[in-house]
């Protein structure tokens, strides 16, 4: 579906009536295709109507955006609207600087979100802080093409599998087998949610702010051990160790032959295959003897900053509701990868008579796999200061990787320094009531 097609869906959903027009700001974080498709939903909602005009503008990355924004906030210069990543969540829902979306909209049937998109932005009685975006999650992608040359006709399932098809690929001549950058989302997050485990106590925080975390005691730490010996058997690469320097490019220029990545890569891969290689995709792996859970929504959710006149948040409510349609999901589908967030689209797409479409594969395996049985230690992560901890996990594991120090001391190091990061956030927000 082009910006046109996309405007004339949006002219039948425009927001007729509003009693007073308004200039909004949105601000948001992604670049590449994503930027490109949300720059095409923007210009399709100003060409739709003529109530209120958005400006949409591009921060760079989540993290300079979310920077800027508190910036802004306290400059008094601030956006209507921001896109903020989910490992910001608690931090923003601290900050009094948002209201909750489904405050400022009672009327919309929230309960439509799917189960796995909503509960890592809801509060604890189950409001919506946020409205689900560019929502991913993590998945399985394999060249097929490259697997059946090695003789491997069935897609790995387990790690089991991929280990053992990474191993017939490295005797067959395959330099890259089976690819990751070791990224805390893909090897410690969406890996401890869908095995089930804690990242930390008080169910990753959601039960008050005297959290510890729980990494080095966990399946994960043995789980990351194990991605240690792949590689120095050969069987594991990660992103450093490609010729591309880069793992998602490692993997769609044929490089390496296995990938575990976000649904959101699924455009850029099916387009760099094209013509080449078969593509699949599936749900994130398993050990064996483990029951499959939710996988976490990954991406990011759309704020509604305080400091706005009512003509403002009505320009936002218009946009908010433009983005939610299900003609408006299924376009942010096809263009990106990343997965509807609302129970409908499926249904949509079925009507559409495109449900096999390659454009949409990301949806329905999507969906399925954030849809999986949840645990009250499935639901996300509520941890202050977790865009910090990302980093100290990254800087601590990557010296594991180079063997500088073993996983579990790498890991032990993670827990201590992430806990000082906890307890200073707790210090912070004290006799403050987790939303």
């Amino acid at each position: 579906m082009n910006k046109f097609k996309l405007a004339a869906v949006a002219a039948l959903l425009s927001c007729a009536g509003s009693a007073q027009a308004a200039d909004i700001e949105f601000w948001y974080g992604n670049t590449g295709n994503v930027e490109t498709a949300i720059k095409a939903q923007c210009d399709a909602f100003n060409a739709a109507q003529s109530e209120h005009q958005v400006n949409c503008v591009g921060q760079g990355s989540y993290e300079v955006g979310m920077q800027k924004a508190i910036a802004a906030y306290r400059a008094k210069n601030h956006p209507v609207l921001i896109q903020f990543f989910d490992a910001g969540t608690l931090d923003l829902m601290l900050s009094d600087a948002v209201v909750p979306v489904q405050d400022i909209m009672p009327d919309v049937d929230w309960d439509n979100y799917i189960a796995g998109a909503r509960a890592y932005y809801e509060t604890s009685d189950g409001k919506l802080f946020a409205q689900p975006y560019n929502s991913s999650t993590l998945l399985f992608y394999t060249n097929k093409t490259e697997l059946e040359k090695a003789g491997i006709t069935e897609t790995p399932k387990t790690f089991e599998d991929i280990i053992a098809a990474a191993r017939t690929l490295k005797e067959a001549g395959h330099a890259c087998p089976f690819v990751t950058d070791g990224d805390t989302w893909r090897v410690l997050e969406q890996f401890s949610a869908r095995h089930g485990l804690p990242i930390a106590s008080k169910h990753n925080g959601y039960d008050g702010l005297d959290a510890e975390y729980l990494i080095n005691t966990t399946f994960a730490a043995e789980h990351l051990a194990n991605l240690v010996e792949w590689r120095k058997e050969g069987l594991v690469r990660l992103a450093a160790d490609t010729k591309a320097g880069n793992y998602t490019a490692a993997f769609n220029t044929g490089e390496c032959a296995m990938m575990e990545q976000s649904s959101g890569s699924y455009g850029a891969a099916s387009k760099a295959f094209e013509g080449k290689y078969e593509l699949t995709v599936d749900m994130a792996p398993m050990y064996e003897g483990h029951e499959r859970h939710n996988t976490f929504v990954g991406g990011a959710s759309i704020y509604v900053m305080k400091g706005h006149d009512d003509a403002q948040i009505e320009g936002a409510k218009a946009f908010l509701n433009f983005l939610r349609q299900p003609e408006q999901q299924m376009f942010f589908t096809a263009a990106t990868g990343y997965v509807p967030v609302t129970n409908d689209v499926m249904g949509a797409i079925e009507k559409s008579g495109e449900a096999g479409a390659p454009k949409y594969a990301t949806a329905a395996i999507g969906i399925e796999s954030m849809n999986q049985p949840g645990t009250p230690d499935t639901r996300g992560i509520r941890l202050g200061f977790y865009v910090q901890f990302r980093e100290i996990f990254m800087e601590e594991t990557q010296k594991a990787f180079g063997d500088q120090q073993t996983m579990q001391v790498a890991l032990d190091n993670t827990k201590r320094r992430g806990d000082e990061l906890l307890r200073r956030f707790e210090q912070t927000y004290k006799g403050k009531q987790l939303p």
